[in-house]
């Protein structure tokens, strides 16, 4: 598996992650919020518990999997190696937190129902994570709302400026982000194939039916979710399912859909070069680190589209 010296999150870092990061950044209230943040917010308490009520993977405490992990870290050349750690939870799901003391929590579930080159992907997308600086925005978000939601009252001086716009634009990053996860881990991986299948398992994969789960067929309900888009009306439930019409709003993408953006990337001419070896790196590997630029046109279409939510979700509000 190639190891990438010296790379940027930039080298492959989704554009739809940058777009929504900066209008997310843009919009009123989310300075405040970092600052308050900052001010209430440390990672120490988390990293309490996790000591305390899991299990710390190293050479002699889940082994294999550590070193795997550590082949991950060297691969995306991140450093200064961040904790992993491994929680007794059925629920197939992992996380990347921590900023100053970054970590990665893989529960029971991943392990049992993955098979190595799998859990090796997961540990490479949430590395991605890391790499690419998402750990404080997604704290930033999980914070911002808890804090806000409490009967609607002024909490910490910021329930008034947590507004539905604003935390439709945190959703919205945190999906977009996955993307560019997911293409750190193809990085690592340097194989579309087990990447795929991870995310078939993790949609609904069973141990003891897994003869009966076709690649093929999750790749073809990939293309068949993305003919929807004929329809318009197919894009505005797509939306608004994303977006809470179902009571909640989701922070990860369909995995039909990642799978539709990861294999177009799969054969770009982008992902050729950083295999190549061309890519761009990060200043400490002493090379310019060239600043991405986002593109204003696609700020603001995100900024009308979480209006044009609003006003569907006020409309739904009256006709109930």
């Amino acid at each position: 598996m190639p190891t990438y010296t010296g790379i940027s999150s930039e080298a492959f870092r989704h554009p739809l992650d940058r777009q929504a990061e900066q209008a997310l950044r843009n919009l009123p209230g989310f300075d405040l919020i970092a600052r308050k943040f900052l001010e209430f917010i440390y990672e120490r308490p988390q990293l309490v518990y996790l000591m305390g009520n899991t299990i710390q993977v190293g050479p002699r405490q889940y082994s294999t999997i550590y070193q795997m992990f550590r082949e991950c870290v060297r691969d995306l050349d991140i450093y200064p190696e961040p904790t992993l750690f491994v929680s007794q939870n059925p629920e197939a799901n992992s996380y990347a937190l921590g900023q100053d003391n970054p970590y990665i929590v893989i529960n029971t579930g991943i392990l049992d129902l993955l098979d190595e080159a799998e859990i090796r992907t997961v540990l490479a997308h949430e590395l991605g994570h890391i790499k690419c600086g998402h750990t404080i925005l997604i704290q930033m978000a999980m914070w911002a709302m808890s804090a806000a939601s409490a009967l609607g009252e002024l909490t910490f001086g910021i329930g008034n400026l947590v507004t539905q716009g604003l935390i439709y634009a945190f959703f919205e990053w945190r999906r977009k982000a996955e993307l560019s996860s997911d293409r750190a881990a193809l990085l690592v991986m340097d194989d579309l194939n087990p990447v795929m299948s991870t995310m078939m398992k993790l949609s609904g994969g069973s141990k003891k039916y897994a003869n009966e789960c076709s690649l093929q067929e999750f790749i073809k309900q990939s293309e068949d979710y993305q003919a929807l888009d004929k329809d318009g009306l197919n894009q505005i439930y797509k939306f608004l399912v994303y977006n809470g019409a179902q009571g909640t709003m989701l922070s990860h993408p369909f995995s039909v859909e990642r799978l539709h953006y990861l294999r177009a990337w799969a054969v770009s001419e982008e992902y050729q070069q950083i295999r190549r070896g061309n890519y761009q790196r990060s200043p400490a590997s002493g090379s310019v680190n060239v600043a991405a630029e986002s593109s204003e046109n696609q700020t603001e279409n995100l900024r009308r589209q979480i209006e044009e939510l609003q006003r569907e979700i006020d409309r739904i509000k009256r006709s109930e």
